[in-house]
């Protein structure tokens, strides 16, 4: 694949405003990046992280690197024109979920999250310390950007459904927003799968577009307004146990910059990592607590269902196999995954049991 590929048909702005985007706007020292979101303009905790990331470089860099932050729809529209503006050169960076962009290589979905994947201690273990940052730096050099985890949902909900489900078979035909390998798995169980912008997902539900939809937690789906519409959630999911996000700057934009300047961008991305997680973590069991007073039913999928999701993901996760870097990424992964899960077992596991026998 070449590296600056153009993907066309996506819904960039006009080509001679899009032309002058990436044009680095420097006066006296300073310099200004454009970021295009996949974030509708103060969609909880995900445009919270874009957001914060962008303040934290400017507080780095004493101003003189400047992020200027465009929500969903305001310069592209739709997920892939995000990635299209970005590693083509028509604006500096991007931050989104990678697995939106398994279009244009199946390993990126390791960068926000696979079915039974990590959780995010396991997640940052594996990125920061067993070789999951070269890895992104090695599928960045393949498709155009530099991209570095830039914050995490946590451990994501099953979902929003108009009816229960109590069998494999009610996914037949059921119309479903779940985006990347989750989403091939589910369709594999009969969904009419979509990917959808967050912004664009309500409507969707409210209008019976979809049938159903996975977002990503408690806090974020009440301020979404999904109980308004069913009062059926699934609090546990097999497609995103720790989702992060992804903070991407076009290749040749971040070369260009100062060494300082790419630094500040590795720190802020890696410190608003820790901040957007924390920051849903925090506010879920308040918002839970909120949705089952107003009348939400919390469910969990039956455990022939677990097996089926176990059984699809595995097809999907093996059906890529043959792409020589997704393979070599699962296997670091995986191993990682194993190293981490070994000692926390016998660690943090234990002593979890252990506090709740004694303290209750």
């Amino acid at each position: 694949m070449e590296r600056r590929k153009f993907l066309t048909g996506t819904a960039l702005a006009g080509a001679g405003a899009a032309a002058t985007l990436a044009t680095p706007a420097i006066s006296q020292g300073r310099e200004r990046l454009t970021m295009v979101t996949a974030w509708g303009r103060g969609l909880a905790g995900v445009w919270d992280a874009a957001q914060h990331f962008a303040d934290s470089v400017g507080a780095i860099t004493d101003g003189t690197l400047e992020i200027e932050l465009k929500a969903q729809g305001e310069l592209v529209s739709g997920l892939p024109a995000v990635f299209d503006a970005v590693t083509s050169g028509q604006a500096d960076m991007y931050h989104a979920a990678d697995y939106y962009y398994i279009g244009q290589h199946p390993a990126m979905a390791f960068y926000t999250t696979i079915p039974f994947g990590m959780v995010p201690t396991e997640m940052h273990n594996w990125y920061y310390h067993m070789g999951g940052h070269q890895l992104h730096r090695e599928v960045g050099e393949e498709l155009g950007f530099v991209g570095f985890l830039g914050g995490n949902t946590g451990p994501q909900a099953g979902g929003w459904f108009r009816k229960e489900i109590k069998s494999v078979a009610d996914f037949n035909g059921l119309k479903f927003r779940m985006p990347g390998l989750g989403g091939a798995a589910l369709g594999r169980l009969g969904a009419s799968v979509q990917t959808l912008p967050g912004s664009e997902v309500y409507q969707a539900l409210a209008s019976g577009a979809i049938d159903g939809t996975e977002w990503i937690g408690p806090w974020a789906d009440e301020k979404a307004g999904f109980q308004e519409i069913t009062k059926i959630f699934y609090t546990s999911g097999f497609h995103e146990p720790g989702a992060a996000l992804t903070v991407a700057t076009n290749i040749d934009r971040f070369n260009g910059l100062s060494a300082a300047h790419q630094k500040a961008i590795e720190v802020a991305s890696a410190e608003t990592e820790l901040w957007s997680l924390s920051q849903f973590l925090a506010n879920n069991s308040l918002a839970l607590e909120r949705l089952k007073a107003g009348g939400v039913r919390t469910l969990e999928f039956p455990d022939d269902v677990w097996d089926a999701f176990g059984a699809a993901s595995k097809e999907v996760i093996d059906e890529n196999m043959d792409n020589e870097l997704f393979k070599r990424t699962w296997d670091s992964m995986q191993r990682a995954m194993k190293l981490s899960n070994d000692w926390n077992t016998l660690s943090s596991v234990a002593f979890a049991r252990q506090r709740t026998r004694v303290i209750g």
